[in-house]
């Protein structure tokens, strides 16, 4: 029997990185998932590709911005398979735009506060309810090193924040309910997006400045451990999940390969180029 087996999950961003790495995680171990995802192409393909995997799941299309499409989209889930025990708020990300305070467009910020944490809270608004009536769950949320650490990126640094303080209080206030709330922090993941980003030939990709790369380039020597795959994201995924956390609430993993435990300074070796 999966970890997961009789669950049934709910995950936004579905269409692609850390989501869909999840949600076919989540089909193996025996779970049905809803796939919200805004994007109809990513996830249809995302639906095939679980179901061809011999899973139960289903695409919806959802912007997860929007207080009705979410309240529509989980509705729909708990109308096919009758309850909700796992809602996975994945869809987020940080723009290459969001440039130190005084230079960034206020549109930029917005966006990034909607996506990143108004997005969370629609999903919890209508879907706690549905776990409550099933007896409890488990509410797993996405924040970022970025949140543990001063170091960039204002406006997503400062939704991601707002993620944790939200898991903690969502915590505090559910337990009675059955339901635990828990946060992962990723650094660096190779994720679609990421990729297209940073690893990318395109020239015509929007791209970080020079000196942001060069910058990552050196935490990359510095925290070898720090650039993960979506699956490993995942496997962290499934635990949260599955009956095997369920002493654990309240909480952030920091998944980011140690850059939030300790902070280093590169000094190249004499002679050397890096």
């Amino acid at each position: 029997m999966g970890r997961l087996q009789g669950k049934v999950a709910f995950i936004t961003g579905a269409g692609a990185g850390i989501a869909k790495a999840s949600a076919l995680a989540f089909i193996r171990e025996g779970a049905k998932v809803a796939l919200a995802e805004i994007n109809p192409e990513l996830g249809r393909a995302a639906e095939k590709q679980a179901r061809d995997a011999g899973g139960d799941a289903i695409f919806i299309e959802t912007d997860v911005t929007q207080d009705e499409a979410v309240k529509r989209a989980i509705d729909a889930a708990v109308e096919r398979y009758g309850r909700l025990d796992i809602l996975m708020n994945c869809a987020g990300g940080s723009l290459v735009e969001d440039v130190p305070v005084h230079q960034m467009d206020l549109a930029v910020f917005d966006r990034t506060i909607a996506l990143n944490l108004r997005h969370p809270f629609l999903c919890c608004r209508h879907g706690i309810p549905h776990m409550i009536a099933g007896g409890g769950g488990s509410i797993i949320n996405f924040s970022t090193w970025l949140a543990l650490i001063g170091q960039e990126k204002p406006a997503y640094a400062a939704a991601k924040g707002g993620i944790i303080s939200f898991t903690r209080t969502l915590a505090a206030e559910y337990m009675k309910d059955g339901i635990r709330a828990n946060a992962i922090a990723p650094a660096t993941v190779r994720t679609e997006r990421s990729i297209a980003r940073w690893e990318s030939k395109d020239s015509s990709a929007p791209k970080p400045t020079a000196a942001v790369q060069a910058r990552n380039a050196v935490s990359r020597k510095l925290f070898p451990f720090s650039v993960a795959e979506s699956e490993d994201m995942a496997a962290i995924a499934v635990f949260l999940a599955s009956d095997e956390s369920r002493a654990i609430t309240g909480t952030v993993i920091p998944a980011d390969g140690g850059r939030s435990a300790c902070y280093k300074v590169y000094v190249p070796e004499t002679g050397s180029n890096a």
